[in-house]
């Protein structure tokens, strides 16, 4: 079954070039959520085709920060009842949301067929799109680390807290060690300077440097903004709410920059890549 759902994928469309950007962190709290938003927000407003997955199968969040009235998610795509267009539902400036479900151990613990039939939805899509950012859970389950190593750049959400670096450091030690990965965009969060952001960008480096072998690049430096707060409580995106406070600026500064980073011809820069890498990501493991 899972060959035959391959062969499906190569069927796709060859010129159907997608970026694909997993948003992750390790730790839950860092503001993962609210990068990716903002992040495929601001890049809507520039005129791409954005959508995302709320890849946090059991706690799923991304719809209740922006307001979103969801009648169906993965849940019911997994159970036959309906495709993965029919679950999308349209944030801010057309924004396409995948909407996971809340509360749901059975999700956290996908078969792997169950794996399977959310890749042959992705496969049948219908809805056009440029761009695709995963919002990953925290922690380091199999989940994670496959929508992790299937994308094309992998951006890490860290603060200043120990727990944050320690567990960014234990995300990135496994996508390496274990799944080949070498180069992480990383975000520094919630900080409350420049300086700040680079010194926490150098406490990472340099753990990384002594037992890795990694390539770390700072692509953001994200003010902690009680701007943020206050879009929460909205439920609004900051670069809508606040397009001007410094958090957003930041923010729209790191989608421009994301929006240039190279798509590869190779195969790996198609949609199919990432579908089929998480294929066999769940098959090796399965």
């Amino acid at each position: 079954m899972i060959e035959d759902q391959a062969s499906s994928l190569r069927r796709m469309n060859q010129s159907r070039l997608i970026k694909v950007i997993a948003v992750t962190g390790g730790k839950g709290g860092v503001g993962k959520t609210n990068v990716t938003l903002n992040t495929a927000i601001a890049m809507a407003k520039q005129g791409k085709r954005v959508m995302v997955l709320d890849a946090d199968l059991g706690l799923a969040n991304v719809d209740v920060m922006l307001g979103l009235r969801v009648e169906k998610n993965l849940s019911h795509v997994l159970s036959g009842e309906c495709t993965l267009d029919d679950v999308l539902v349209e944030g801010p400036h057309g924004v396409l949301i995948a909407p996971a479900t809340s509360g749901t151990q059975s999700m956290t613990e996908l078969t792997p067929t169950e794996h399977a039939g959310l890749i042959r939805a992705f496969s049948e899509l219908r809805s056009q799109i440029d761009v695709l950012i995963v919002d990953t859970a925290a922690g380091i389950s199999d989940m994670v680390l496959s929508f992790s190593r299937a994308a094309q750049d992998i951006m890490v959400v860290v603060c200043d807290e120990p727990t944050s670096l320690t567990d960014a450091y234990a995300l990135i030690k496994i996508l390496n060690r274990e799944h080949g990965v070498f180069k992480f965009k990383i975000i520094a969060n919630m900080v409350r300077n420049m300086r700040e952001g680079q010194e926490l960008f150098a406490k990472l480096s340099k753990v990384t440097g002594r037992f890795l072998d990694v390539a770390l690049e700072l692509v953001a430096t994200i003010p902690y903004d009680e701007n943020i707060r206050n879009s929460v409580r909205k439920q609004r995106a900051i670069v809508d709410a606040y397009p001007a406070s410094p958090a957003a600026v930041a923010i729209k500064h790191l989608s421009q920059q994301a929006l240039s980073w190279p798509i590869p011809s190779q195969p790996g820069g198609h949609l199919e890549f990432f579908l089929e890498q998480l294929i066999t990501d769940k098959a090796a493991g399965g």
